[in-house]
């Protein structure tokens, strides 16, 4: 779900405009899933730019306050949602945690850094969703000790039916400050594709594991 369409255009603006989206439909990227995609997303960009990084702050400060008021615990993805994360728990007063993809295999061995206690609610920061994996690994860490996430907040997501699959599974919302189909439509009017790359595009939304191919 898109949590605000304006400035959902907005960011997509921004992401387009320091390359941290690149859009090649014709020259594909390919993932490390071994996926073939006319797109390329490093949201760690926003980190070089002040007034973007910001503006991602107040707009997830602002949901999360609104929508959670009573939460307990801010937790960030490992790596590229902790910034993200560790500024709205700074602006929302709140702890804050963050979750490795898999534990340590020295020292105390923690998965989750800074800690959620069993029973506390907490929300997710995330800086892009694609499949979802790397979220539901967190969200089942978090559930593991007992402790209640709320929901998902992205920067950036794919809208994958595969991921919302997932996140329907585990029974988490997903909210998202702007997305793939927000992005093409921004993309389209700033002339950074033209009409000729859309059923490209549209294709590879729709089948992205057998793209071009399907």
């Amino acid at each position: 779900m898109i949590i605000e369409p304006k400035f959902a255009r907005e960011l997509a603006a921004d992401l387009l405009d320091i390359n941290a989206v690149i859009l090649r439909p014709n020259e594909p990227f390919v993932w490390s899933s071994g996926w073939n995609s006319p797109i390329y997303c490093d949201n760690r960009l926003t980190l070089r730019y002040p007034e973007i990084r910001k503006k991602i702050a107040q707009n997830f400060t602002q949901f999360v306050e609104g929508k959670f008021p009573n939460i307990d615990v801010i937790t960030g993805t490992a790596t590229a949602g902790i910034p993200h994360a560790a500024w709205v728990a700074q602006s929302l007063d709140k702890p804050m945690a963050y979750v490795r993809a898999k534990a340590k295999a020295h020292g105390m061995g923690n998965q989750i850094e800074g800690g959620v206690d069993k029973g506390q609610s907490t929300v997710v920061i995330e800086d892009l969703i694609s499949t979802g994996g790397s979220a539901i690994s967190v969200i089942e860490a978090l559930q593991f000790v007992g402790a209640k996430v709320e929901g998902v907040v992205s920067i950036f997501t794919y809208g994958f039916d595969k991921a919302d699959e997932k996140f329907n599974k585990v029974s988490v919302p997903v909210y998202s400050l702007t997305d793939y189909n927000t992005l093409i439509n921004v993309a389209l009017e700033k002339g950074v594709v033209d009409g000729d790359d859309l059923d490209l595009l549209s294709s590879w939304r729709s089948a992205p594991n057998t793209w071009p191919n399907s």
